[in-house]
């Protein structure tokens, strides 16, 4: 399978560093970004193309991951799509605007195409999927941030935003994609509470859900990016483990 991928940061950064190694399972070959100079650095290191405008790489990938940020997936994703190709979303905060992941939904089915949403920064999202079945009643989350990774300097502990995820994404739009993941999972507009504690030294999601399945929780503590601490190594590990597991013929979990 052949890959492109659109933004070259973080998560970029880290599933080439898989591809060097030959762990990702496909061939990660086209690179875009606004940032020329970022995607050619990429590019270099598994010499791999690097295109001036997304559409120059469709005719030639199986998939793109869109690894830029929210604001740019209504202006990338509908191309990808129309053009027949598959695509990876990592700013899932984008899709919590209804009409347009409806939208989204109905350019893969006239394209016969599929759009893939990774689990992201949190843990537990397949059990959460399978609960999601009966009617899901009642979901948390509560994410914890060094203040650094949130844009504040605190020396104590401070409560950003209490309320629903669909206005979370919007307040924190490069933050929280955890909410988005979460919401959409569980078909309903969760409960999100973001705290930033300069005493912790990661990202922290604690997630309860109840339903008539029971209720669970999930507490979550991730390692950040080097080169972006507003991004987990979990959210780039759980789309390597996802394009992996789109070219394996055993495959654990829903």
């Amino acid at each position: 399978m052949i890959i492109g991928i659109v933004g070259c940061g973080a998560i970029a950064n880290i599933i080439t560093n898989y591809a060097i190694e030959g762990k990702l399972g496909s061939e990660l070959k086209y690179f875009y970004d606004c940032d020329l100079e970022r995607a050619e650095n990429l590019a270099a290191q598994v010499n791999g193309t690097v295109v001036l405008k997304i559409e120059d790489m469709l005719n030639y990938v199986d998939l793109v991951i869109e690894a830029a940020a929210p604001s740019a997936v209504p202006l990338v994703v509908p191309k990808i799509l129309n053009s027949g190709t598959n695509v990876m979303i990592m700013s899932v905060g984008a899709l919590m605007d209804e009409k347009f992941r409806l939208k989204l939904n109905q350019l893969a089915e006239e394209n016969n195409v599929k759009i893939f949403m990774p689990s992201g920064a949190i843990v537990g999202l397949d059990g959460i999927k399978s609960a999601s079945i009966g009617k899901i009643n009642k979901a948390t989350l509560i994410t914890r941030k060094p203040p650094k990774s949130l844009g504040k300097t605190l020396t104590e502990k401070e409560i950003l935003y209490e309320g629903k995820a669909s206005e979370a994404v919007k307040k924190f739009p490069v933050n929280i994609n955890v909410a988005a993941s979460l919401s959409i999972a569980c078909g309903i507009d969760v409960d999100v509470k973001i705290i930033a504690d300069p005493k912790v030294k990661r990202n922290m999601h604690e997630v309860y859900v109840e339903g008539v399945f029971g209720s669970f929780r999930t507490s979550t503590e991730n390692v950040r990016c080097d080169i972006n601490p507003k991004t987990s190594m979990l959210a780039a590990f759980s789309a390597i483990k996802l394009l992996k597991d789109l070219n394996q013929n055993f495959v654990i979990g829903n």
